[in-house]
């Protein structure tokens, strides 16, 4: 999903990309949500190079069960999410996915005015998996809403072009 798709949308709507991955898991039973669930963990991207070997440049997202880490950049008013989780940790890194998936190429503006702080609770997942799971997925996305805002500030505005929090 592109963000020019994204930005059709009217103020106060959920961005397309992840309205797409909420319709995409509202389609299955509860029982095939897990298995989708397992593939976005299989789709969680590749830290950037700059950033292997850096832990120091993540932020650990203490409320999830298995150590997740994030990075958030805004160049130029649009959102790259960087995330790293176990393998051993399908359900975190699915978490992780779903969010860098459905954010990386959103304006910043897009993510503090349209996606809703309870997103995580929206996809279908709260009948497949555990509350303390999806708290977690709660506390990625309020983690990376939170380094939007802060970078966004530190540029002086909120998704314009041309603010830079990298």
């Amino acid at each position: 999903m592109t963000a020019v798709a994204d930005t059709a949308a009217g103020a106060g709507d959920l961005p397309a990309s992840l309205a797409e991955i909420r319709d995409e898991f509202l389609a299955l039973e509860v029982r095939d949500r897990l298995q989708l669930l397992l593939e976005f963990s299989n789709e969680l991207p590749a830290l950037p190079a700059e950033y292997e070997g850096h832990p120091d440049l993540l932020e650990r997202v203490e409320e999830c069960q298995s150590p997740v880490f994030i990075f958030v950049e805004v160049v130029d008013g649009v959102v790259a999410m960087h995330a790293t989780a176990p393998r051993e940790a399908p359900t975190t890194r699915g978490f992780a996915s779903i969010l860098a998936q459905g954010l990386t190429g959103l304006t910043a503006q897009q993510v503090l005015r349209d996606v809703p702080d309870d997103y995580p609770q929206t996809i279908g997942l709260v009948e497949a998996v555990s509350p303390l799971r999806v708290r977690g997925m709660t506390a990625l996305l309020g983690r990376a809403k939170r380094q939007i805002a802060e970078k966004t500030a530190q540029a002086g505005t909120a998704g314009a072009p041309g603010a830079s929090g990298a």
